[in-house]
């Protein structure tokens, strides 16, 4: 680390502690050569992932986007806010862990699904409508039967 001082690359780590809630380190340094004290963070880089939309643009991955989508599928649900934020924390650590910089909408999508089937049917079906492009109530009643299949195979393995 670069003494802001006198430029010397020679310090010592007085303290080091969590900052911002655990996403860094803030460590207090004293310069070897001027005793110039100062301090640096420590954050973990991320890199922006991108959404390829059915429509063929891209965009940057947008977690508050995401959210309120997630919201408004599970208005007057059980599900509370802090769940929500849960799901998309877990998704949101999925695509960044992913070797690909680049993600389809349609996967993020999937991914929400898979959460919200074994939490809510009905936000299942509120978000499915908007996600998948419901037409008719066939759409609907195609989607219910697949989770009551779903419901007779876990029934059967059980």
């Amino acid at each position: 680390m670069q003494c802001p001082s006198c430029q010397n690359t020679d310090s010592r780590v007085l303290e080091s502690r969590a900052a911002e809630g655990g996403r860094s380190v803030r460590r207090r340094r004293e310069c070897l050569n001027c005793e110039f004290r100062f301090t640096t963070y420590e954050r973990v880089e991320m890199v922006p992932i991108t959404v390829l939309k059915r429509n063929g643009h891209r965009e940057i991955f947008n977690r508050s986007k995401l959210l309120h989508g997630l919201s408004r599928a599970c208005e007057k649900t059980e599900l509370t806010p802090s769940k929500l934020e849960a799901i998309v924390d877990e998704l949101e650590l999925s695509l960044q862990q992913s070797n690909s910089r680049e993600v389809a909408s349609s996967e993020i999508g999937e991914l929400v699904l898979g959460h919200l089937k074994g939490l809510s049917e009905v936000a299942y079906v509120r978000f499915a409508s908007v996600y998948r492009h419901f037409r008719s109530v066939s759409d609907f009643v195609s989607t219910l039967e697949g989770m009551n299949v779903d419901k007779a195979e876990l029934a059967a393995l059980v």
